[in-house]
């Protein structure tokens, strides 16, 4: 049997201290996530909208009526909402969560009227129908941040969105944050919307990635936190001011859980 000095001790203690500090580093590497899915209104920009504005439907009412479609201001309100409901009621035999296109519900507003109208025309006023809504808009603190040190670190970035192409492509590049994705999902191509699993699998398989791999990033329980459940993958809640307000946080049944709603948690949990 060997007979060990204090020489001995502290060589073996440091010996056990290596291995161990390189046991750990090797299981960080394995079980860190290599793609970060993120939703986009109320995690990484905060909004406020409001549709009911009436200045908002005079100045939609002056738009169609500069096209030759002449509406009463509360009547074309009225044929907006009722289009949309018919738009997404055409499509739930097909899909569990549908989703329009809001270029289309413009079009038929025009057609409505007999005005024969190209797409561009209709894709600008669903851009002026939102810029008119929008009452602010920017990034939460850290978002930028946050981003920058994912590319560092070569992580991928993709989002996955219940978003209208037209908007909110416009609205990522406007607040400069396009550029930091390697894959965009939005609902309104895709016509199904969180918390659908065909949703999430878009994603998924669109970009050939692993679920044990991968992370799903949101501030609403059901769309964000349920749908990657049921699709499999580890999520991240933040409650921030946009999450829906009867959220029992406590019942949220995400992997990590972020209650502050800052974003630069993250960095500290899975990053």
């Amino acid at each position: 049997m060997k007979n060990y000095d204090k020489y001995d001790v502290i060589e073996d203690y440091i010996c056990y201290n290596i291995i161990c500090c390189y046991n750990l580093m090797y299981l960080q590497e394995k079980f860190m996530y290599k793609n970060y899915i993120f939703d986009l209104y109320g995690t990484l920009i905060d909004i406020n909208t409001n549709e009911w504005n009436a200045n908002l439907w005079k100045k939609m009412q002056e738009f169609y009526a500069f096209h030759g479609a002449v509406y009463k201001t509360v009547d074309l309100k009225r044929e907006y909402f009722r289009i949309c409901e018919e738009e997404e009621k055409k499509m739930s035999d097909k899909y569990d969560y549908p989703e329009i296109k809001v270029e289309n519900v413009f079009m038929k507003l025009f057609q409505n009227k007999g005005i024969d109208i190209d797409m561009n025309t209709c894709i600008v006023a669903g851009q002026f129908f939102r810029i008119i809504s929008t009452e602010y808009i920017r990034l939460y603190d850290g978002v930028v941040e946050m981003l920058e040190l994912l590319k560092k670190k070569n992580k991928k970035i993709y989002l996955l969105s219940n978003a209208q192409q037209i908007i909110s492509e416009y609205e990522m590049k406007y607040l400069d944050i396009y550029k930091y994705f390697d894959g965009i999902v939005f609902s309104s191509d895709e016509k199904c919307r969180k918390p659908s699993k065909t949703f999430y699998n878009i994603v998924l398989n669109r970009y050939n990635l692993k679920k044990e791999e991968s992370v799903m990033i949101g501030n609403d329980w059901i769309s964000d936190i349920e749908g990657a459940k049921k699709a499999g993958l580890d999520s991240v809640y933040l409650h921030t001011n946009i999450s829906p307000k009867k959220t029992i946080i406590e019942n949220v049944q995400a992997k990590y859980i972020i209650k502050d709603g800052n974003i630069e948690s993250i960095r500290k949990i899975i990053a």
